[in-house]
């Protein structure tokens, strides 16, 4: 009898595992996310400060629909010009995806949006001049790098 309820049970386990596998979607890299900002982002918000956005677009792999447009994503500031000496580009990064309520990491190419007027300089690098905001509801594209199972 507990041989046959351990059987039953190891057979149930299987069949969980092998149905979320059959679900899982692959999105290979080079892939383009394009996702709209759900507040505004400024250039002297602080470095590492996420952000929400969404998916604008549905994500389509092998003609499956992998990440509906709406899905929830974040996104990172990588540099801005919150430094006190010196501003940089402000340049943002899409870190997760949340997909059936957990948040999956991504790495992707960072999106830099059109700015002020910027100089360049052997010392300084490129520096933003004045302070650069992206509204809520901006579309921003990223690329995968690398790709990501869901």
């Amino acid at each position: 009898m507990i041989r046959d309820k351990f059987i039953a049970f190891i057979f149930i386990i299987s069949a969980c595992v092998a149905a979320s596998s059959l679900n899982a979607a692959t999105i290979p890299a080079r892939t383009t996310i394009t996702v709209r900002t759900l507040s505004s982002i400024s250039s002297t918000d602080r470095v590492g400060r996420t952000f929400g956005a969404q998916v604008d677009q549905d994500v389509v792999v092998d003609g499956k629909v992998v990440v509906k447009a709406g899905t929830k994503t974040l996104v990172k500031i990588q540099s801005s010009g919150a430094l006190p000496r010196g501003s940089k580009a402000l340049t943002l990064d899409l870190t997760s995806i949340s997909v059936n309520g957990r948040d999956v990491a991504v790495k992707t190419n960072s999106f830099e949006p059109a700015s002020p007027k910027t100089v360049r300089g052997k010392r300084a690098g490129q520096i933003s001049i004045g302070t650069f905001v992206v509204q809520p509801r901006s579309k921003m594209q990223f690329q995968l790098t690398q790709g990501v199972t869901l």
